[in-house]
């Protein structure tokens, strides 16, 4: 029985990725293993957003070609985005890798990691290793994303409802790896969320590159609802189904049926992940955003009009080409402005193949850094006051399990995707009830393990 392990970067769909590939995996024999020192194949899925993230994953897999010196039939492999971008010109950095799968063949890799290891079977160690690579595009592979690991006791889930994104940002190379917007049926959602829910699931979150234009190319509008909203109905129609959510959409995908939904659908949670990117309108339109900051203001307004209460984190960029030190204040005035629940900071990446790649006036670095410092400070300082403001109160939270920085405590989210921390029994994992909040940290609030309504 061989051993697998698997090292994920980037996003959650990655994490889903990983997800499906361990359970084909399992579904074939083999055991997946919590360390490379134990494993007979090592894979690392990979995430090609900033540059940092490919030349983590390219350094890892030069660490783990040592570890051949006492295992020479070990099998080393990239999956995912970083794979699909560069694909067999990997082998130029990574001669060793026996493996390179873009995003449109996770469903094969339980294949061709057979194939190897029969091969390992049959060689010596002084004979050649052919690698296997497959980053070809593959009709349907959007329907590929639907095996969750068997093990019970999951109380949440990701779903992945599309592939794929049309929006070419001038920054991202999202497109180029993932390709093309596919979606998945409504119904084949439907049936994999009923079956995640017999084994114990109680709240999942939808996953897509844009995840609120879901379905638009394939399926038609119904009654002026457009497919996400009619897929967020459909779901939230099923019996044992208590919380939904979905990361990330785009601001453009916000229509007014959407809105709406926040207003009418209670198993919706009120927490939206929007991504601003800039708050100045000339940066916007070099990213090719397709929105001004004011349209940005005005949805934020819909939204905490429709759900009060409502939590808004988002994603920015500091130093993308061109960003003066006027843009940059304008980016921070609507941060302060918005007061966001908490948000991602990122320093602008140059990625080849983008249009931003080839943009004159590329900032320099202790520029990026120092604006990202800045306003990760405003950020920072914004969420400590929010989580502030819930001490003394109680708060809905749907208990996950052991906390996973201590394992004697246990965990649960808000309803608007804060973290609470608290002591109780294996009793209270899967539900849902009222801790009153005693105290915050900087990201985290602590439940009264005496106090559970």
């Amino acid at each position: 029985m061989p051993n697998v392990y698997i090292k994920t970067y980037g996003c959650q769909m990655n994490e889903r990725d990983s997800e499906q590939v361990a359970q084909m995996l399992v579904s074939r024999g083999h055991r997946m293993v919590t360390s490379e020192t134990e494993a007979d194949v090592i894979l690392l899925n990979t995430c090609s957003v900033r540059d940092m993230a490919e030349q983590k994953a390219i350094g890892k897999m030069g660490m783990l070609r040592k570890l051949r010196r006492t295992r020479p039939h070990l099998v080393l492999g990239y999956l995912g985005c970083m794979a699909q971008a560069r694909g067999a010109q990997l082998l130029n950095v990574s001669p060793h890798a026996d493996l390179i799968v873009g995003t449109q063949k996770f469903h094969r890799v339980a294949d061709y990691v057979d194939e190897l290891l029969a091969r390992r079977q049959e060689i010596r160690m002084d004979d050649e290793r052919l690698p296997i690579v497959d980053t070809d595009e593959e009709a349907g592979s959007q329907s590929t994303i639907r095996d969750h690991s068997a093990e019970g006791g999951v109380i949440t889930a990701f779903i992945s409802i599309m592939q794929g994104c049309n929006m070419r940002c001038a920054f991202c190379i999202v497109p180029r790896t993932r390709g093309s917007e596919r979606a998945r049926s409504i119904e084949e959602i439907v049936k994999e969320t009923e079956g995640l829910i017999d084994r114990g699931v109680r709240e999942i979150t939808l996953l897509g590159q844009i995840v609120n234009l879901y379905g638009r190319h394939e399926f038609e509008k119904v009654d002026g609802k457009s497919p996400f909203v009619q897929l967020l109905e459909r779901l939230h129609q099923l019996n044992g189904l208590e919380r939904i959510r979905f990361t990330s959409p785009h601001p453009i995908g916000f229509r007014e049926d959407l809105i709406e939904s926040f207003a009418c659908l209670p198993k919706l949670m009120e927490h939206v992940h929007l991504p601003l990117q800039s708050g100045s309108d000339r940066i916007l339109k070099l990213m090719r955003r397709g929105y001004t900051a004011q349209q940005y203001l005005k949805l934020v307004e819909k939204l905490r009009a429709a759900r009060p209460g409502i939590a808004i984190t988002t994603d920015v960029i500091v130093g993308f080409p061109g960003e003066t030190e006027e843009d940059y204040q304008a980016t921070r005035e609507i941060c302060q402005t918005v007061g966001f629940d908490n948000a991602f900071i990122f320093r602008y990446s140059s990625r080849k193949e983008t249009i931003a790649a080839d943009m004159e006036q590329q900032i320099p670095e202790e520029v990026k850094e120092n604006r990202n410092q800045d306003l990760l400070c405003l950020i920072n300082a914004n969420c400590e006051a929010k989580l502030e403001n819930h001490v003394g109160t109680q708060v809905e939270i749907l208990c996950e399990g052991p906390s996973k920085t201590n394992p004697s405590r246990l965990s649960g989210r808000t309803r608007t995707n804060k973290i609470v921390i608290f002591e109780g029994s294996e009793r209270h994992i899967g539900q849902i009830f009222k801790v009153f909040i005693t105290k915050s940290s900087s990201n985290t609030l602590y439940g009264d393990p005496a106090i559970l309504a």
